[in-house]
Parts: C-alpha cells; sequence; structure tokens
C-alpha cells in the first residue's frame, strides 16, 4: 500500500508541475505573439554592394 501512495503522490507532484509550467509558459507565448512582425511586413534585405563602386 505504502508504494501506491507514494506513485500516487509523484503523479500528483508531476501534474501541478507540468500545470505550473504550462501557467508560465503561456504569458511568454501570448508576449512573443503580441510582438511578432507579420511576414507581409518584412522586406528581404539586400546586400549593400556600395563599397565596390570604389575598386
Amino acid at each position: 500500500m505504502g508504494d501506491q501512495d507514494d506513485r500516487a503522490s509523484e503523479n500528483t507532484g508531476e501534474q501541478i508541475d507540468a500545470a505550473e509550467r504550462e501557467a508560465a509558459r503561456q504569458p511568454l507565448l501570448d508576449q512573443a505573439e503580441a510582438e511578432r512582425i507579420p511576414p507581409a511586413e518584412t522586406t528581404r534585405a539586400v546586400p549593400d554592394r556600395r563599397w565596390r563602386r570604389g575598386r
């Protein structure tokens, strides 16, 4: 019986840890989504080759 109680409390502890991780993770994901720049608003970088003109 003692082993079953240990496993039950271990499982409960893991569930609590998982819930805490998810609770901490969600605000970070929300912030990242809020700060994300949509691909349509970005431009492709164009290399600056002006330095080659003088050669």
